[in-house]
């Protein structure tokens, strides 16, 4: 029988979600977990990958067994044995025909900048020092809707087969004084797409790229022409849809 897990991490200290050879992830700790409690290897399948120091407000991850299992008493033992930076919010049975990838219809992550030194906002923030135009980056954000190749954005040499994505919300929003959060979703995203899409935003903030630039940039479809990729401590998968 198949089920969806739905979690949450902090990963600060992860390589990312998929397991790594050099590295521990969170696809590893979910995978050890599940395998002592059920005594027998248990793979876990991911919406999706984030790379190393990205965060999850919301990950999905599906498993097939064929164990009796009580799907409450299970994610109460995986949360007692997990490492304190991994949660388990509920464990359901599915069809299946479900996949927590290929299931997934839209994704939306969202990205934290600050604009001055602030020690409670370091951890989990980017933090910028110099003016930016928040109304020109916006206005950037929405050209992204008009667009479905997402190649500029997309880390080089990868095996990505497509690089075709539904952006369907782009939108920068003031938190505070000196704090803004930007939030994006799509059906998929590319690897590194966040980061550089951000980066590039920031580019026509600073006044260093043109709104027609920005345009350009994506037109083109080479990563070499975008921003550089911002720090992922600052970003976030916070949700996915069925």
């Amino acid at each position: 029988m198949r089920y969806f897990i739905t979690l949450s991490y902090d990963g600060t200290r992860f390589h990312g979600w998929q397991i790594q050879p050099n590295g521990i992830s969170v696809q590893e700790e979910l995978e050890r977990a599940l395998s002592t409690l059920l005594r027998r290897p248990t793979a876990v399948t991911g919406a999706g990958r984030t790379d190393a120091g990205v965060h999850a407000r919301m990950m999905v991850a599906h498993f097939d067994t064929d164990a009796a299992i009580d799907p409450r008493q299970l994610a109460y033992k995986l949360n007692r044995l997990l490492p304190r930076d991994i949660a388990v919010e509920r464990i359901v049975p599915v069809a299946d025909s479900m996949h927590a990838r290929f299931s997934a219809t839209s994704r939306m992550y969202r990205y934290y900048i600050h604009t001055c030194k602030e020690p409670f906002l370091r951890a989990y923030s980017c933090e910028m020092h110099y003016p930016l135009d928040f109304g020109k980056m916006n206005e950037a954000a929405r050209m992204l809707l008009d667009y479905s190749d997402f190649g500029a954005f997309c880390k080089a040499h990868t095996d990505v087969k497509t690089t075709l994505c539904t952006v369907t919300h782009a939108e920068w929003t003031q938190l505070s004084p000196v704090s803004w959060r930007f939030e994006i979703r799509a059906n998929r995203f590319l690897r590194n797409m966040v980061r550089a899409v951000v980066g590039t935003l920031i580019e026509v903030g600073r006044g260093r790229l043109s709104l027609d630039g920005f345009r350009r940039v994506v037109e083109g479809r080479q990563r070499s022409e975008a921003g550089e990729s911002m720090p992922g401590n600052a970003l976030f998968l916070e949700d996915i849809v069925y």
